[in-house]
């Protein structure tokens, strides 16, 4: 009998041993697992940001370039004078100063506001 009990506690713990190591494999595989989904949700999110911050900025500029292509066509241009930081100046019909922001937005001044180009 006591034999008996000598086998039983041998097998129980090789078994416990197993059983052990396949938690604490299974633990790795998990931990390892959501670590992956975590970095590639951030990756995606990040890539999702800069697109759209890429997507404005293209957008942006081409409202800019449209507004002044078009401004140049249908307004006159003052040839000798500028904005207040160097812009180029439009007059439309109704004889209103503006120039052509970086979203392609017209912004009026007063021709007080104008300073000379040279």
């Amino acid at each position: 009998m006591a034999q008996f009990f000598e086998y039983l506690g041998e097998n129980q713990l090789k078994m416990k041993k197993i059983i052990n190591s396949f938690l604490v494999c299974g633990l790795l595989l998990a931990t390892t697992g959501a670590y992956a989904q975590t970095t590639v949700g951030q990756d995606l999110k990040n890539a999702g940001k800069d697109v759209g911050k890429a997507g404005k900025k293209v957008g942006n500029k081409t409202a800019e370039v449209a507004s002044k292509g078009a401004s140049k066509v249908a307004d006159q241009q003052l040839k000798d004078k500028v904005g207040p930081n160097g812009e180029v100046i439009y007059v439309n019909g109704k004889e209103q100063y503006y120039w052509v922001d970086g979203k392609g937005k017209h912004q009026f001044i007063s021709k007080s506001e104008l300073k000379d180009k040279y």
